[in-house]
């Protein structure tokens, strides 16, 4: 039980602090024209045109003083596998905030260049292979429901490296709609809360658990201000964050092919933008209407807020059964 009163606090402070971030710094964002710029190929976003973005750095501002405040607390006792994941973390948030920094400097949609914004996701993956590996991690990917254990060597690091890259860059493409990569990544965190919970077998597991609730918690503080009509946009500085830390802690608890099927919707959307490029340089045609998938839908004639509750409950039907896949079978 102690355990679960520590999670609920977690959720809570996460929340309250998130809530009352967004109520300071919204405001903020506004008054030095922090606004995003929309894309000319979605019309019917266009009444979007100057919603502040780089509001990611309330669930990250949230969350890192949530895990503080815990640890000062006594709640909360400070691994390594956690100082990992807060690396990763705040790492990628980091790269995320240059870009939009960059972006809204030069008051276009173009930061960071895409080869530039990959290079520094690789230089941190392959810092957090280097601490992974010197914290004593195993290069094994294991299937727990069929029992199989496959020694990948140093191919790992290749393999966490598309993880990494891979998870930080679908998120980023899924932040499309307003509060839809807020409510996938809190019904993904509030999953892998669940599998770090049971991976007992992991150094600091339950503390990796603690943070997943913090940032289920900030998360549902950030969509008072993200859900449609979003107040505030997450930028890059969020969604590069939430993909990557969860990544992280797929790997850490050796649930790194649970992580396809919790976050199936990130999968999706990311393979629906692969078919249709394929599809346009080999074939001159397009698959969809226009990609990412939930863009497809608008094109259809869906309502924005159809759409994301679509995807949520696919989302939370994946995390259901990534739990099941995960932890029970």
């Amino acid at each position: 039980m102690l355990i679960l009163a520590k999670a609920v606090l977690a959720l809570m402070i996460g929340f309250l602090l998130s809530t009352f971030i967004g109520l300071v710094l919204i405001p903020v964002l506004k008054r030095i024209r922090a606004g995003q710029r929309i894309s000319v190929y979605l019309n019917s976003h266009k009444k979007k045109e100057g919603t502040p973005t780089m509001g990611g750095l309330i669930f990250i501002l949230s969350t890192l003083i949530t895990i503080v405040v815990l640890f000062a607390m006594g709640k909360l006792d400070f691994s390594y596998n956690l100082l990992i994941v807060v690396f990763v973390f705040v790492s990628y948030a980091l790269i995320g905030f240059i870009d939009d920094y960059i972006s809204l400097k030069h008051n276009h949609n173009v930061g960071l260049t895409g080869i530039q914004k990959l290079l520094l996701q690789i230089i941190v993956a392959l810092v957090f292979f280097f601490l992974y590996m010197k914290g004593g991690g195993d290069p094994t990917l294991e299937i727990y429901t069929l029992n199989i254990k496959i020694d990948m060597g140093w191919l790992y690091g290749v393999f966490i490296l598309f993880v990494l890259v891979g998870g930080s860059n679908a998120a980023n493409l899924t932040d499309g709609l307003d509060g839809l990569s807020a409510g996938l990544s809190a019904i993904a965190f509030l999953t892998f809360g669940l599998i770090a919970w049971g991976a007992d077998w992991t150094e600091g597991y339950q503390e990796i658990a603690i943070l997943c609730f913090v940032l289920v918690g900030s998360l549902l503080g950030f969509l008072i201000y993200n859900s449609y009509p979003a107040k505030v946009f997450m930028g890059d500085t969020g969604s590069l964050a939430l993909g990557a830390t969860l990544a992280t802690i797929a790997i850490l608890t050796d649930h790194e092919l649970t992580l396809i099927v919790v976050a199936g919707v990130f999968v999706i959307e990311t393979i629906s933008v692969i078919i249709q490029i394929i599809s346009v340089k080999l074939f001159n045609k397009r698959v969809f209407l226009m990609t990412p998938l939930h863009h497809h839908f608008e094109k259809l004639g869906w309502s924005e807020s159809d759409i994301v509750k679509l995807f949520w409950v696919v989302g939370f039907i994946l995390g259901m059964a990534g739990i099941a896949f995960g932890v029970w079978i």
